[in-house]
């Protein structure tokens, strides 16, 4: 609840009382970055939020993409800067890969990234429809290897 809903609401608690309020239940509950099971059974993070009982927000969960897409970004161009001399479609092809499978097992692609850094996008193509990766996400994998084919979003 925004601190304007709970002044409305109660009438009386100001928002320095809820900057209080939220102070103490941070001194109190203790931040936890990754999920844990608190003393209830409730999957909670953060703060002691109740992911079982509450989950996130659409709001939340995209402000977590958009973080978690920047990061992945990132590290992508940080392990393979050539990716920046790509077009863009190709860029986001590789986005979509390293966030699903994480840069680390990107990087065992190792066939489809000598193909990249030769301009062979049919082959990198190919070399992404042979893996495990492929097999795994069907669909997925069947549509951004033509888009790395056609350099074209599909």
């Amino acid at each position: 609840m925004r601190v304007s809903n709970w002044t409305r609401a109660t009438g009386r608690m100001t928002p320095a009382d809820f900057a209080i309020l939220r102070d103490q239940v941070k001194h109190d509950e203790g931040l936890r970055l990754k999920p844990y099971t608190d003393t209830v059974g409730k999957l909670s993070i953060g703060y002691g939020r109740n992911l079982t009982d509450n989950g996130i927000s659409g709001a939340e969960a995209s402000a977590m993409l958009e973080h978690d897409l920047e990061t992945t970004v990132a590290e992508l161009t940080l392990a393979f800067p050539f990716v920046l001399s790509l077009e863009p479609v190709r860029q986001i092809v590789l986005g979509n890969m390293a966030f699903n499978m994480g840069v680390p097992r990107l990087k065992g692609f190792r066939k489809m990234w000598a193909a990249l850094r030769a301009g062979d996008f049919e082959t990198a193509a190919l070399e992404m429809m042979d893996s495990k990766w492929s097999r795994d996400v069907g669909p997925r994998a069947t549509r951004l290897a033509e888009m790395m084919r056609r350099g074209e979003v599909l």
